[in-house]
């Protein structure tokens, strides 16, 4: 029986067989190492200063580190209680416009065994009363853009916004590595949304990390996705290009180095993805693209009749029985 899928979309079958060609610079790679090495010039610097909440089976560390440019950036370390480490660990990413919110929000993991590490993403959180940041973006610039983030400083790769979430996303792999608690050679990526895309970036970015959790991946196939949904975020794109209609090639240019298609096609690590078919935020074409790409060991949990919210908690069961069992005897 065929799944039925919105109609501006693929239909399943055509969708597991979807390698669309990919738009990638000649200098990507060294793009990438060029931003890293420079963001390693900077001391990480982390600091875990004890958090005091009632929780009786965790520990939780008020947690910031230096990230892009040195700028400080907030997260949250979550360990279990009286566990004997060095444990695996969780590095969480957080979906668009929130922060890294609450401690008590991010309990699933640390429950389960795991130390969590919840990032901050910079300049977000602020409109949003569940999810508050901490963390500020000081190189927004004054060149024009749309409101929101996804267009601040797009006519230069440069000086994109993204270039200084991911390295911020990057440089918390190390955080996690180097405290005591953690099993270095036991790390894994996870994200929804805005959050799976940057754990997808940094799993080809980090290829240190021992797998990726891939949730509805936002920041994936930029211009499939501009042209055929009208749903915000990607609008913010089309929004901008309306006004300055001379910008198109600079600015998919510009998103090219950091479209998840060219990030998967560079990702060797064992991947679990998961797809929503009725998905008009992160068109499921958009993630399956980024999917068939994918280099290393995946899986994909397909949910045929949801929207952007994905699999929700049946999709968290699917990735702690997955973890368990790809971890199991480490």
């Amino acid at each position: 029986m065929e799944i039925a899928v919105p109609l501006l979309d693929l239909p399943l079958e055509k969708l597991r067989d979807y390698l669309p060609e990919r738009e990638e610079p000649a200098d990507f790679d060294a793009f990438w190492s060029r931003t890293l090495t420079e963001a390693a010039e900077h001391d990480l610097a982390p600091t875990f200063t004890p958090y005091d909440i009632p929780l009786t089976a965790v520990e939780v560390y008020d947690t910031s580190f230096a990230g892009w440019g040195g700028d400080r950036v907030s997260a949250w370390f979550l360990v279990p209680r009286g566990a004997e480490g060095p444990l695996p660990c969780v590095v969480k990413y957080i979906g668009y416009s929130g922060g890294r919110g609450f401690a008590h929000d991010h309990l699933t993991w640390p429950s389960a065994g795991y130390a969590t590490l919840v990032v901050d993403t910079r300049g977000q959180g602020a409109a949003n009363v569940n999810q508050p940041g901490a963390t500020a973006d000081p190189h927004t610039g004054s060149a024009p853009h749309a409101p929101g983030m996804m267009t601040r400083g797009i006519l230069d790769p440069d000086t994109y916004y993204y270039r200084r979430v991911f390295t911020d996303a990057a440089r918390a792999v190390d955080v996690a590595a180097g405290h005591p608690a953690v099993d270095a050679e036991a790390i894994v990526v996870t994200g929804i949304s805005q959050g799976g895309g940057i754990a997808q970036a940094v799993a080809a970015l980090r290829p240190d990390v021992r797998a990726a959790l891939i949730d509805v991946p936002f920041l994936t196939h930029f211009r499939r996705a501009v042209e055929i949904t009208d749903r915000d975020p990607y609008q913010e794109i089309v929004r901008f290009l309306s006004s300055l209609r001379g910008a198109p090639e600079q600015v998919f240019r510009t998103l090219a180095y950091f479209d998840g298609l060219n990030f998967a096609a560079r990702g060797q690590v064992p991947a679990l993805y998961s797809v929503a078919l009725m998905d008009d935020i992160c068109p499921p074409s958009t993630v399956f693209g980024a999917y068939n790409h994918w280099q290393g060991p995946k899986e994909i949990t397909v949910w045929p009749w949801n929207n952007h919210e994905g699999g929700g908690p049946f999709q968290v069961e699917e990735q702690l029985r997955h973890l368990s069992k790809l971890l199991a005897g480490r």
